[in-house]
């Protein structure tokens, strides 16, 4: 499936619910976000065949995301049912791994083909500070337990933010040189609170992380679904990651769409603009109506964002928990 300006469309990221157990700092409120009645977001059985026909159009590549996607039962079910699809190469998960050691087991059996964990400090207090939850023992229990799965890829996500996680992006890469597991830095993106937090650049990491380890060589291997660049440091079992869609733009090489827990196709995390999916699914839209409500919103993904402009037409406005990390 190629969009109007020619770039391949092989990615989809699906919001499986917007609750979370955390509250991030730039991500939720303290006091959380009215959440969605459970009968108005995607059945697994709705998730699956929007999948399918996704994959009909060669989408390949499934990432599962919340809110935290592992707050909702049975996503192992989940899981298995997509990999199942044909089609469907990879599916994988973004979490925050504090549900993950008491899931990873079945996740694993169901054909998990690799697990994002978001981490941004290993501080006990700045986690607690970040996430408004004590809670940085069970995410290292649950990156522990992913990592008893080595035909799972686990990879830690951190967003780097000035004057709040200051200083932990050089020992949150030493996990890189100790673990097989790569560690991203990605990028503070504006939307909802995430405006209210400037983050630190691809740049100001690098400059940091080659005065702990040295100088780094670019990897030109693929490591992701998406585009991003990965570099490697003298006697590290894994890689570091550096996902810069603000200041090393890469919407030429975009190749994603997102789908919400409440069924609405997204072509671009910017926009509020997309399609409504659930509505047409549950009113008995047949697969190839479907179909081509999905084909006509993935031709019409926009050129690129303009995240560089504090506000703008047709701008997004909910939070990132709503619309899917």
């Amino acid at each position: 499936m190629k969009d109007q300006y020619g770039r391949t469309i092989d990615y989809i990221r699906i919001s499986v619910t917007d609750r979370c157990n955390l509250r991030c700092v730039y991500c939720m409120p303290e006091e959380g976000v009215e959440q969605v009645a459970h009968e108005e977001i995607l059945t697994y059985q709705e998730i699956v065949r929007i999948a399918g026909l996704c994959a009909r159009m060669g989408i390949s590549k499934v990432k599962l995301t919340g809110g935290e996607p592992l707050v909702r039962k049975g996503l192992y079910s989940l899981v298995r049912d997509l990999k199942r699809c044909e089609g469907i190469e990879q599916v994988t998960l973004t979490t925050n791994g504090v549900e993950l050691k008491s899931q990873m087991e079945e996740l694993a059996k169901a054909g998990l083909d690799a697990v994002n964990i978001s981490l941004d400090t290993l501080d006990a207090g700045m986690y607690a500070s970040v996430t408004r939850r004590d809670m940085l023992d069970q995410a290292l229990e649950g990156l522990k337990e992913a990592l008893r799965y080595p035909q799972v890829k686990v990879k830690i996500n951190c967003v780097p933010m000035r004057n709040v996680n200051e200083g932990q992006w050089t020992t949150l890469a030493g996990l890189s040189r100790d673990l097989p597991v790569d560690v991203r830095f990605i990028e503070m993106m504006p939307i909802g609170l995430g405006k209210e937090f400037q983050g630190r650049s691809q740049d100001d990491i690098l400059a940091a992380l080659r005065k702990a380890y040295g100088q780094e060589t670019l990897f030109y291997g693929k490591c992701g679904n998406g585009p991003s660049i990965y570099v490697k440091f003298p006697g590290f079992k894994g890689r570091i990651g550096f996902i810069s869609a603000i200041s090393h733009k890469f919407c030429g090489e975009c190749n994603r769409i997102r789908l919400t827990s409440e069924g609405f196709l997204k072509p671009c995390l910017q926009y509020e603009n997309g399609t409504d999916i659930k509505g047409p699914l549950r009113r008995g839209q047949s697969d190839e109506e479907l179909a081509m409500l999905i084909e006509d919103a993935i031709y019409r993904k926009p050129r690129s964002h303009h995240f560089e402009q504090a506000e703008g037409e047709g701008f997004e406005q909910r939070q990132m928990s709503k619309i899917g990390g």
